[in-house]
């Protein structure tokens, strides 16, 4: 249950950043950010080391063309 909410903040945080104009890299480390937030308060961890399971769970930003 708690992967699939730190999923879902890291995919909502990565579309608003894409949304908003932003590179697939700096939406990707938002994403990032944002999930490790969510871990963390969570969890009571540290940033870092939530940071560090988020980025182990290899989430990418999606792969479409907004042009379509």
């Amino acid at each position: 249950m708690l992967k699939g909410m730190v999923e879902e903040c890291y995919f909502e945080t990565v579309i608003e950043a894409i949304n908003a104009g932003h590179s697939k890299l700096v939406a990707h480390k938002e994403g990032v950010t944002g999930a490790a937030m969510l871990l963390s308060s969570m969890n009571n961890m540290e940033h870092e080391e939530a940071k560090q399971t988020i980025v182990a769970l290899i989430f990418a930003p999606p792969r479409w063309n907004p042009a379509n």
